[in-house]
C-alpha cells in the first residue's frame, strides 16, 4: 500500500467555487451549446488566448479581445470581460476544503496548491497561501496544467515522488496527466464526495 506524504489541490473548482459552473451558466444565458467556451479553450491550444493568459504571457486587458476572437472563429460571440467577471465572482473558498487541508496537515501530510491562473488573480489567491506548504501558480512559473512539468515542479517543491501524492482537480485532462506521472487522482464534481474519497485513500478523517 502506498504511503502518501502529500495532497495537491487545484484551486478553482476544488478549494473555491468552480469557474466551470460560471462558464456553463453564461453559455446557457447566451444560448450557446454546452461546453462551447471550453471547447474553444482546448481547441485553440497552447497558442490560444486562454493558455497564453494562464502562462502569464498575456495581461487580462489584452486577453479580452484575443479570447473573443478565438471564440468568434468557433462561431461563438461572447463578452470576455463579463465572462471573467463571473469567473472571479464565483471564486469563494469552500470552508469544508480549508478545514480538510488543516486536518491533513495536522496529521503530518503536506499540502500544495497547483492552480492555472492569471496575473491579476495572484492578489486574490494570496489569502489562501497560509493553508498550504507549497503554492504553485501557472502565471508565476510559466507552465500550466496539463503540462507534465508543472506536476513535477510541485512534487519537487514538496520533496515527494509523484507516487507519494494525491491530486484533486475538476478537469479530467488535468487528472490524466497527473496519473501518467504516477499520482493518485480524485475528480472533484461535488466537494463532499471528493473529500469522502480522499479520506478513503489516506485513511484519515478530514471532516
Amino acid at each position: 500500500m502506498t504511503a502518501y506524504r502529500a495532497v495537491v489541490f487545484d484551486i478553482g473548482g476544488v478549494v473555491t467555487g468552480s469557474p466551470l459552473h460560471a462558464i456553463a451558466h453564461y453559455e446557457r444565458e447566451l444560448g450557446l451549446p454546452r461546453n462551447a467556451i471550453n471547447r474553444v479553450v482546448v481547441g485553440a491550444g497552447a497558442a490560444g488566448a486562454w493558455a497564453t493568459l494562464e502562462r502569464g504571457e498575456l495581461g487580462l486587458e489584452d486577453f479580452y479581445a484575443r479570447f473573443e476572437a478565438d471564440c468568434a472563429v468557433a462561431g461563438a460571440t461572447i463578452d470576455a470581460r463579463e465572462l471573467m467577471r463571473r469567473v472571479g465572482e464565483i471564486a469563494r473558498p469552500r470552508p469544508a476544503m480549508l478545514d480538510a487541508i488543516t486536518r491533513l496537515r495536522a496529521a503530518g501530510l503536506k499540502a500544495a496548491a497547483l492552480t492555472n491562473n492569471w496575473k491579476s488573480e495572484e492578489e486574490g489567491t494570496r489569502a489562501l497561501r497560509p493553508w498550504f506548504d507549497v503554492f504553485v501558480e501557472s502565471a508565476v512559473v510559466g507552465l500550466r496544467k496539463p503540462d507534465p512539468r508543472i506536476y513535477q515542479l510541485v512534487c519537487r517543491e514538496l520533496g515527494v515522488a509523484p507516487v507519494e501524492a494525491v491530486f484533486l482537480d475538476d478537469i479530467g485532462g488535468n487528472l490524466k496527466a497527473a496519473r501518467e506521472l504516477g499520482m493518485t487522482t480524485i475528480k472533484v464534481d461535488e466537494p463532499d464526495a471528493a473529500l469522502h474519497e480522499l479520506e478513503g485513500v489516506l485513511g484519515i478523517s478530514l471532516r
